[in-house]
């Protein structure tokens, strides 16, 4: 890499600068559950094969553990419900989400002014929907994605609305040839 290629995700101004560890932290997050969304699709596509899909319900049908709220059953109560045929749909919706949220990580990672504003539509049409699960079916892991994307829509339109600096093409992405 070039020092030019260097350039490209510094900051331009002195806001994105004082922003850049939280773009990052945001970054980081989005990447983190790109790579979970990518995992879910794996089993799901694998869960799509009726032997696959058998030998998990036979797994958790057997297990020897201790089950006094009933999850396990639950478990295998709704994936019997599902069948293997709806794995294929999950896995598709996984994938798609995983694409979404690589498109912000990436884009905020990078500093792009475009990623900021993404990211509060994409995140912020989805706050309602989560509201609707903690009141529906509360746990705290619900409450805890809640506000931490709450938080990463109020932050990044705050950013958003800042000026930002403009990069002439010279400057951000061409080297300066040194002198002799």
């Amino acid at each position: 890499m070039s020092p030019s290629d260097h350039r490209i995700t510094k900051p331009s101004s002195e806001i994105e600068a004082q922003h850049s560890v939280g773009l990052r932290v945001i970054a980081i997050y989005k990447a983190i559950k790109t790579v979970c969304l990518i995992f879910v699709a794996i089993v799901a596509f694998g869960l799509h094969q009726q032997q696959n899909f058998e030998h998990l319900v036979h797994s958790l049908e057997h297990l020897s553990l201790s089950d006094s709220s009933g999850l396990r059953w639950r478990l295998v109560e709704l994936l019997e419900q599902m069948g293997p045929s709806k794995f294929v749909a999950i896995g598709i919706v996984a994938l798609a989400y995983a694409a979404i949220f690589a498109t912000e990580g990436t884009g905020l990672w990078l500093r792009k002014h475009w990623a900021e504003w993404f990211t509060v539509i994409a995140t912020g049409s989805l706050i309602p929907v989560e509201v609707y699960e903690v009141l529906l079916r509360f746990n705290w892991l619900k409450l805890a994605a809640l506000i931490a994307n709450v938080a990463i829509v109020l932050y990044l339109i705050r950013i958003a609305m800042q000026p930002h600096a403009k990069r002439s093409d010279k400057t951000s992405t061409s080297a300066v040839a040194p002198q002799e």
